[in-house]
């Protein structure tokens, strides 16, 4: 009886630890300023359709100094990486960018029950492809894709490895409730962005900046 004590004891003291952990990472992740030094590596996210236009959209406004980049799609994706190379060849200042598949966290009208088993796989792909890249910021918009992408992120964090900003932008047709994504990066995002002032009063901690995509 007191070794199954004991044992519960572990585990709960290690749960503590990993929750102040995760406090303490989240909350100091905001203060450190990614390319103050030299070039800031980053992942972005891709959706198929709309997620990718805005999402590209966004990535005009970033300077030469976010390389490389690092695009990530899911492997049933067969649009976006048109879009993208494209989208590159056109910069002025062209540097160097990857883009990387892995599965996708959840399909269309996928029932939940399903989506919990393939965002596990997606993570078992994610984890080992953030470990490689290391980057300083992930940059998502939306698809589900970004969210064992970001919980990967957060894992480098954790165990001390790599301090990495996690930024999300709610998308333009988000006016009243945060996307099923947005509420589950939403405490774990470093930055938040919404584009509707009424996002903005429901949760304090995102930031407003008008229409930003």
């Amino acid at each position: 009886m007191a070794f199954y004590v004991g044992v519960v004891y572990v585990i709960a003291l290690v749960c503590l630890v990993c929750i102040i952990r995760l406090y303490t990472v989240v909350k100091s992740g905001s203060r450190h300023l990614p390319g103050k030094k030299g070039p800031v590596s980053v992942v972005v996210v891709a959706g198929s359709g709309g997620h990718t236009s805005e999402i590209l959209r966004l990535m005009e406004c970033l300077s030469a100094a976010y390389t490389p980049r690092h695009y990530v799609i899911a492997e049933t994706d067969r649009m976006s990486e048109e879009k993208i190379c494209v989208f590159e060849r056109s910069r002025q200042s062209q540097s160097q960018f990857t883009i990387c598949r892995i599965p996708r966290s959840r399909e269309v009208h996928q029932s939940w029950s399903s989506s919990v088993i393939s965002t596990l796989k997606s993570l078992h792909y994610c984890v080992p492809l953030v470990f490689r890249i290391r980057p300083d910021v992930v940059l998502c918009n939306g698809p589900g894709t970004c969210v064992p992408l970001c919980v990967a992120a957060l894992l480098l964090g954790i165990l001390g490895i790599k301090k990495i900003l996690i930024v999300y932008v709610e998308s333009i047709c988000r006016v009243q409730t945060l996307s099923l994504t947005g509420k589950i990066l939403y405490p774990i995002s470093n930055y938040f962005f919404v584009q509707w002032a009424s996002l903005r009063d429901k949760y304090p901690k995102s930031i407003f900046l008008g229409r930003i995509v």
